[in-house]
């Protein structure tokens, strides 16, 4: 049975490899290049308390002696330091590794979270119709026509207002997952709902409503499978602007505290010091920042390309 198992298991990997995505993957340097950017960038976030050189959260080894130097490769740098120290003498490197951590943690929780609002409104609309498709749509219109920053400062704001301090500090990480999450769900409820329009007159939903099966088994087990493709794509594509939402949000001073380094928080405290002199505090993880979204962007690209029967 184990031989079976393998034998089972190679053919699958076989059969996937020889696909027309992999195929597209392997003919395409800019994917290539983009997914060994975006593995280097995940993999030193996932693994930043092993390889990162200091833990930027543990205050008893900070001193304010190792304050503002300079990345190693400049006068009076120090190789301790590779890419140099903020005001509170926390390393760089170890810093954006950190900072990846939250901002990836909370851009992919965030998308995960919109995904299946979006899927649940998304299904609910296209299989109903009618008046709850209606409604529920003109809610979806009316939250696109405002900017989905402004969405989520808002809610932040009213979260922060409602909430007494204390809570709020400690929950401001899944405030600021719920203010990202709750701003995008209507892209994927609106992608879903056409696809779930689509599918709905099929004849295997026909059959399925013959036989007695009921909506939500229906829509769960029959409709949702079918149209998780353009979702991926959108998921995907939506994770560079989510983490670029948390940068924003914690740019502005209303994300993730001081003692959270996220990118836009390292961003936000070297812009103090950008014009005297300090440069290396708020370019060095802008310029991971934009390493970040920007593999992940052209990832999504290639994958709504390679998804895109057309283009085949």
């Amino acid at each position: 049975m184990s031989g079976t198992r393998r034998a089972g298991f190679g053919g699958t990997l076989s059969r996937a490899l020889d696909s027309d995505v992999a195929y597209s993957f392997r003919t395409s340097p800019i994917a290539i290049v983009s997914a060994i950017v975006a593995l280097i960038c995940i993999l030193g976030a996932v693994f930043a308390p092993w390889i990162a050189p200091h833990d930027p959260f543990d205050l008893a080894s900070l001193s304010l002696m190792d304050s503002l130097q300079p990345p190693m490769f400049m006068q009076d740098g120090s190789s301790a330091f590779p890419l140099g120290t903020d005001n509170q003498g926390r390393d760089m490197l170890s810093g954006i590794m950190y900072g990846a951590r939250i901002s990836l943690g909370v851009g992919l929780s965030s998308v995960l979270f919109a995904i299946l609002v979006g899927i649940a409104v998304g299904l609910t609309a296209g299989y109903a119709g009618g008046f709850i498709d209606a409604a529920l749509m003109r809610i979806a219109d009316i939250q696109l026509t405002f900017p989905a920053i402004l969405i989520a400062l808002l809610v932040d704001g009213v979260v922060g207002a409602v909430l007494p301090k204390e809570l709020h500090e400690k929950l401001e990480i899944y405030v600021l997952i719920f203010a990202i999450g709750i701003s995008n769900w209507p892209q994927f409820a609106r992608t879903v709902r056409g696809s779930t329009l689509v599918e709905r007159s099929r004849d295997y939903v026909l059959a399925a409503r013959v036989i007695g099966i009921s909506p939500i088994r229906i829509m769960l087990s029959h409709i949702l499978p079918n149209v998780l493709g353009p979702v991926l794509v959108i998921g995907t594509l939506n994770l560079g602007f989510a983490i670029i939402a948390e940068a924003t949000l914690s740019f502005l001073g209303v994300g993730l505290p001081p003692t959270q380094p996220s990118l836009g928080t390292l961003i936000r405290i070297g812009n103090d010091f950008l014009f005297s002199g300090e440069w290396w505090i708020t370019v060095f993880p802008g310029v991971a920042l934009v390493l970040m979204v920007l593999s992940i962007n052209l990832l999504g690209d290639w994958l709504r390309d390679a998804l895109n029967p057309r283009l085949r």
